[in-house]
């Protein structure tokens, strides 16, 4: 049995009934239904927002990711309601950390933080439709197949909804307070907006993986060799995501001659033990990204909000993608809440989702960034890590602090 085959416990997609209608008017219309823009809705419903995703792709479908959680996006999930779920499908906990640089190695055990004991990697085909049907279950309309062709303005430049194609070919145009872009790193949205860029990175990382079967660990592994990564992250299935990355300039090169035969190279590189390991496993098809620079945008206009990688882009060495969906998801959510239901004013709401992202991300942002150049070697890679895993610290004391939030409320 392949990994592809293995069998992964995935929650039953829930019907969302209802009827987009000519006269609909949204709270808020969020695009994209991955991470950030699921995540988004299901705080904004709770909060007795009216709200609606719309996502070109199939509902539960599989998307790029190597799945793994850090602290900070556990605790909310737990603090959600959602980490009970997501471990009864079969995610399985990961307590330790190993960090391998040539012949040095060091392992980390967790560390327990706000109830929070382990880290979790899940498939992205469990973690989507379970944030899917909690944003449902609160009252969210979610709407699959549908893509956004433009956004609506008013005379002032403000913009006030979206045009859309439903999925039988059938445009609409839909109004909302606020039109939320979580649809990832080419966001359509963003580039609508024209929103501007505040910072970009220098490095990019390039990533081939696969999910093997038969790896044997049950601890985030990472490796580290002169211009090449490797990694190990257990998810569902009895599988682990594992992957190895380089230069984008060097993945070009190597892809050329075969994705499988890149990969091989890569993984023997970083570690003879780890590619003998994933040889004798059972793996399922090779999946790539060929690396993009890192950038925050400018995440808020008149009537407009970034959240996820549609305005905040680390590179995947951070592992940090999920956590920073979350973590933005929620700084939105509490931003938009309070505009609603006029317990402050757009500029000063949104100014602080603004502040409090840049402040709790751009140590991780740039620690990130020299990594990800690969201009490093087995002597000088670990400060680097050391200053990563610091850059971490603000963002989970900031997060664990809101178990008991202030209640979101709509007035009326």
């Amino acid at each position: 049995m392949s990994a592809e085959t293995l069998p992964v416990r995935e929650p039953r997609l829930r019907p969302f009934g209802g009827y987009v209608g000519r006269d609909a008017h949204y709270d808020a219309v969020v695009v994209g239904a991955r991470c950030a823009g699921a995540a988004t809705a299901l705080l904004l419903a709770r909060a007795g927002a009216r709200v609606l995703v719309l996502d070109r792709s199939a509902e539960g479908s599989d998307t790029l990711s190597t799945h793994a959680l850090m602290r900070a996006g556990v605790i909310q999930l737990q603090r959600w309601g959602l980490l009970d779920e997501l471990v009864g499908l079969g995610t399985p906990p990961v307590r330790r950390t190993t960090f391998r640089y040539g012949d040095v190695t060091t392992t980390i055990t967790l560390k327990p933080v706000g109830g929070v004991d382990a880290l979790y990697a899940p498939r992205r085909t469990v973690l989507d439709p379970l944030l899917a049907n909690a944003a449902r279950d609160a009252g969210a309309e979610m709407r699959f197949g549908w893509t956004v062709t433009d956004l609506l303005r008013a005379d002032d430049g403000r913009v006030v909804g979206v045009a859309a194609t439903d999925p039988g070919g059938t445009s609409r145009q839909i109004r909302a307070t606020w039109t939320i872009g979580a649809d990832g790193l080419h966001s359509f949205v963003a580039r609508r907006v024209e929103a501007p860029v505040e910072r970009r990175s220098s490095g990019a990382g390039a990533v081939i993986y696969a999910h093997v079967e038969g790896v044997g660990t049950d601890a985030y592994e990472w490796t580290y060799a002169d211009g090449v990564t490797a990694g190990v992250i257990p998810t569902n299935g009895g599988a682990a995501c594992v992957f190895a990355g380089t230069t984008p300039r060097r993945f070009r090169r190597d892809v050329s001659g075969g994705l499988k035969r890149a990969f091989r190279t890569l993984l023997r590189e970083a570690s003879a033990d780890l590619a003998e390991r994933v040889a004798a496993g059972a793996h399922g098809r090779l999946r790539s990204f060929p690396g993009a620079p890192g950038r925050m945008l400018h995440p808020w206009g008149p009537g407009w909000a970034l959240v996820g990688d549609a305005g905040n882009y680390k590179d995947p060495l951070s592992a940090h993608g999920i956590t920073d969906a979350f973590r933005d998801a929620e700084l939105l959510a509490r931003a938009v809440i309070d505009v609603l239901s006029g317990a402050t004013t757009e500029g000063i709401g949104m100014d602080e989702y603004h502040r409090t992202r840049n402040r709790l991300s751009i140590g991780v942002f740039d620690a990130i960034d020299p990594i990800a150049t690969y201009r490093w070697d087995v002597t000088t890679i670990e400060p680097m890590l050391r200053a990563l895993s610091a850059s971490m610290a603000d963002e989970v004391e900031y997060l664990n602090a809101l178990t008991a939030p202030t209640p979101l409320t709509l007035a009326g």
